[in-house]
């Protein structure tokens, strides 16, 4: 490990699987065999070990950081007489396509929506804030969608900051993954949410200011939260998970007419593992390696993961 990264390091405590799983109260937070594959997504492995061992201790911790935020909310708007409702705890999550963002996001809500004050917890993904292919393809963007500049940063800052405002009610853009594609006039709206957790490749990033903004206030979609994740494991294994996850939608999702990669449903084994090497190669890694890795230092949480989606090793920002 060089120096720079051993800097870093030191900024966590370090957690394995044995010891992490010993901080946890399963019966704390039922939770059943059945319920798995509604919470995992394509091709991720799930187990109700894995919850209890990896994700309850976690929910438990995210407990004690959600009442001191509320506590410090309350304690703050009574000194400075502000009347303002309530703001929600933000959480986001980041990490590579094909990780298990969107697993980890929709147990944490399930998790935390069961905790004994029974907090009404919403999940956004950003992906709805991702260009239109129209715009895409008129920016020359296609190519590189996921990328930071594929997304409508100004209306995604926009969309957390009515929720950081308290406003009651927050609707964001909803994105079809059989289309790939944003559904026009679609939203999902946020009412009266306790929690709101954030889900996107890119949702830690600082990019360097341009020229024109070089002098000009930068807020961050970051900014905006109060806990952060990064889901994290190794790229020869994240690149074998995406392979896979696209074999398997070969054999189900893109075999729907409307499937926006349904003329990809006929291809063999092995020209398909061609097709998604090449989009990981040319697409994803890139992306991974200039923009989403780099952030991984900057969350509060790191989950590490290992063969089979098993988490192996949890890194805690010191406080």
């Amino acid at each position: 490990m060089n120096q720079s990264n051993s800097s870093l390091i030191s900024l966590f405590t370090s957690h394995s699987r044995q010891d992490w799983r010993k901080l946890g109260m399963p019966s704390a937070i039922p939770i059943k065999e059945k319920e798995m594959d509604a919470l995992k997504g394509v091709n991720v492995s799930l187990s109700l070990s894995e919850v209890k061992e990896i994700y309850v201790p976690f929910v438990q911790l995210l407990n004690i950081h959600i009442m001191s935020y509320f506590q410090r909310q309350r304690g703050i708007h009574a000194y400075l007489n502000n009347q303002n409702q309530r703001q929600p705890f933000i959480i986001g999550i980041a990490g590579s396509v094909a990780v298990g963002k969107s697993t980890t996001a929709r147990i944490l809500q399930t998790l935390l929506s069961r905790m004994p004050w029974k907090p009404k917890v919403s999940l956004i993904t950003t992906d709805g804030f991702l260009y239109p292919n129209k715009q895409l393809e008129e920016k020359g963007l296609m190519l590189k969608k996921g990328f930071p500049e594929s997304y409508d940063v100004k209306r995604l800052l926009g969309f957390l900051s009515e929720i950081k405002a308290g406003k009651k009610i927050v609707r964001a853009p909803v994105y079809s993954h059989l289309t790939y594609d944003r559904v026009p006039g679609s939203y999902e709206t946020i009412e009266d949410a306790d929690v709101v957790i954030i889900e996107g490749i890119n949702v830690l990033q600082t990019p360097p200011p341009s020229e024109e903004d070089i002098n000009k206030p930068r807020v961050f979609v970051s900014d905006f939260f109060n806990y952060s994740i990064y889901v994290d494991a190794e790229e020869k294994l994240i690149t074998t998970w995406y392979i896979e996850r696209f074999l398997k939608l070969r054999e189900t999702a893109f075999q729907d007419p409307e499937s926006y990669f349904h003329r990809y449903k006929d291809l063999s084994d092995d020209e398909a593992i061609k097709f998604a090497q090449n989009i990981w190669t040319k697409v994803n890694r890139p992306n991974l390696q200039e923009n989403i890795l780099p952030t991984k230092y900057r969350a509060d949480f790191i989950l590490k993961k290992g063969i089979g989606h098993r988490g192996e090793k949890i890194l805690v920002r010191n406080i």
